[in-house]
Order: structure tokens, then sequence, then C-alpha cells
């Protein structure tokens, strides 16, 4: 498929721009972030943060410090950070939009994408268990000597699970870069030029990149390491799916809002988003959608942190699959945390309140302590 078709479509995609801010609670809700984030900023000495909060499709936008020490710029909400494992929304936005474009089956296995895999246990893996991290078992990170298309191919069919698909939950990024590469490839291209060309523009995202140009490097933060040094994201096999997306705190919430239902896109794309808040699986206290995870909602903030702990990205935890698939509804919360080497970032919506959040900084911290401070502040916000 050419990268007219995508530039064609994304261009007859129907965006709708939501009000910027609001004035009558303004004051109100800065004051509330302020509470939550000030005491985190000062604790793990995040040198920059962007806040963006929207409530009934109003926004809030707060920025904190600076998005380079050396020169002093400060945070805006033009910004752009490294949002780590965020980045796999929007594989799973991308495989979501396939399926409905008929290029693929969740419940494909994978190697009817990948014919090198044939004959290897990828063949008993579905594209669902991929988006769910429920393949049996792929390790965090791809090993460190894993840097071809041919060693790819070579890990992939030498892989060997530790538990049948569907039955135990291991984060893991190699599963979604795998679901990323069969995505673009359903789609005619690379994940890269799919996501770029299509999702973001379909999506309503104007600054929100894997590979940032050139006349964008002024506006990219450096994060910074637990050396205090500043870094960016170096590039390897797979990353541009699992950890490799750039945005900004506006087009983030955007994002948020376009996930709640309140911008407008293409009534495909619109469906596509949607779909990736379907539950498939219960592990610990996650209902796990495609790579989104949810909560019934109020949730308390010991479910919600115990379901972002490190307990539950580092280890292997019993999955229970949800017969029938949950339908996506409003009375949840839906999050994700992504961080990379200097960055932290967290967002959190509930559709049925119209209250979302976005935190992006320049250097990572605990889930924890995000998940805690966003808890916080939905907690006044909408108790």
């Amino acid at each position: 498929m050419k990268m007219k078709y995508y530039l064609g479509l994304a261009a007859a995609l129907v965006m709708v721009s939501l009000p910027s801010a609001f004035a009558a609670d303004d004051a109100k809700v800065r004051q509330i972030v302020d509470e939550a984030i000030k005491p985190v900023l000062a604790q793990y000495g995040i040198p920059g943060m962007a806040v963006a909060v929207t409530l009934d499709g109003k926004r809030t936008y707060i920025d904190y410090g600076v998005a380079t020490k050396d020169t002093k710029a400060p945070v805006t909400r033009d910004t752009l950070f490294e949002i780590g494992s965020i980045s796999k929304t929007f594989v799973a936005t991308l495989t979501t939009y396939a399926e409905i474009d008929g290029k693929l089956k969740l419940d494909d296995k994978v190697s009817r994408h990948m014919p090198e895999l044939k004959g290897s246990a990828l063949d008993n893996v579905r594209l669902l268990d991929l988006a769910t991290h429920t393949a049996g078992g792929f390790p965090l990170q791809l090993p460190g000597d894993v840097k071809t298309k041919t060693q790819l191919i070579n890990y992939f069919r030498n892989w060997k699970p530790k538990a049948a698909p569907g039955t135990s939950r291991s984060y893991a990024n190699p599963s979604i870069g795998l679901l990323a590469v069969i995505a673009g490839k359903a789609m005619g291209a690379d994940y890269t030029a799919v996501v770029e060309k299509m999702i973001f523009p379909g999506l309503g995202l104007e600054r929100t990149y894997v590979d940032v140009p050139k006349a964008e490097l002024k506006s990219y933060a450096w994060g910074y390491n637990r050396d205090d040094k500043p870094v960016h994201y170096s590039a390897a096999v797979l990353a541009e799916g699992a950890y490799g997306v750039k945005s900004n705190s506006a087009d983030m919430i955007h994002y948020v809002e376009v996930n709640m239902g309140l911008g407008a896109t293409s009534e495909k794309m619109a469906r596509a988003v949607k779909a990736t808040h379907t539950g498939y699986f219960r592990s610990g206290e996650i209902i796990q959608d495609l790579i989104w995870e949810q909560y019934p909602y109020p949730v308390t903030l010991e479910k919600i942190t115990a379901g972002n702990s490190s307990a539950m990205i580092f280890n292997a935890n019993p999955a229970m699959a949800i017969e029938p698939p949950m339908s996506p509804r409003g009375d949840v919360i839906i999050n994700k945390t992504g961080s990379t080497g200097g960055f932290g970032a967290y967002v959190a919506f509930v559709p049925d309140k119209k209250l979302g959040i976005v935190m992006l900084a320049n250097k990572s911290y605990p889930n924890e302590a995000r998940v805690k401070a966003a808890h916080q502040i939905f907690s006044k916000l909408a108790p």
C-alpha cells in the first residue's frame, strides 16, 4: 500500500478542536495539581514536568521546571518528551484499525503473518496474546545481542515459552514490538511509516513522532538518568513500537480526549480506539485491555498502585481470560505508564467523568509516585 494512500486517508479524517482552557475552574485545578506534583518534583529531583488535565472537555496545562538544564529552557505544552511504553498504545490502535480494515484478526496466529516463524512456538500464539502480554513468557527486553533482522528472526524462532499462551502475564517489549512489525506489514509498510503517516494524523496529533524531525529538535527535552546526565533513548531493534514515541502534553491530552470519545475522528479510527479498551484478561488487580490497563472506578490507591508495581512489570503473574471479553465501558479508570532511561510518563482517564491527565517528566521516577499523584488529583476533581 502506497504512502499516498495514507496521506490521503489522514487528510480526509475529520478533526475537531476542543476548548483549550477554562477560566472558572482553572485556579482550582492548578492548586490541586500543584499540591500533588510539587512534592514529587522535589522528592525525586525532576528537572521538568508538563502536566495537562482535561475535565468536561476543557483543558488546563501546568508546566514545571526546565526542559534542558544547560539552557534553562522552560517546559511548555509544546516540549517533546519520550513517552516510553505509552508508545505501545499506538501499536494497539494500529492493530485494531487493521482488523477493522480486514487486514488481520486478533485471533490470527503470529506465524500466519510471519512465514519466517512457521514451525516455531509462535504457531500457537495469537496477535491478541502479543497485545496483552500473555504470549507465554517473553522477557521484558530483547537480549542485547539481538541487533539485526536476521538475529531477531532467529531469536523468535528459538524462543521457548514458559507457560501456555493466555495463562500468564509477563510484561514484555518483544511481544508488542513484534506486533508492531506485523500490524505495519498488514497495512503495507513498516510500522514507523504507517504510524507517522496515518495513525498520528488520524488521531489529530500534530507534533507526535517516532523520528523527531530536525526542525523539532529544539523542542525535544533532554532526559536525565540516575547519574543526572542528559540522555535521549538509544534506538534498538523493535524500539519504535515498544517505547520509541516522543510527544508533548498538548498532543497527549488530545489523545486522552479521543480515547474518552470527546474528540472526533473518522468513524473507523474512533472504533479502533474504542476497541483497545476491551478487557481480555484479569491479572492481579489489573483488567488487561489491548496494552491499556483498567480498574473499576472509583479505585483505591492500594489497588491501582499494586497494578502498576514492579511485581507486575518484572514478574510473571497468572492471567485469567475474561469470557466473553469485557466490552469497553465508561465506569473505569484506564491508565498506562511509560519510561526510558531519562524520562517518566503517565496517562490516565475516566470516560464517565470526562476526566483525564497527562504527566510527562524528563526523569524516570517510580510508577507508584506517578499513580499516587494522579490518584490524589482525580480524587479531588471527580470523587
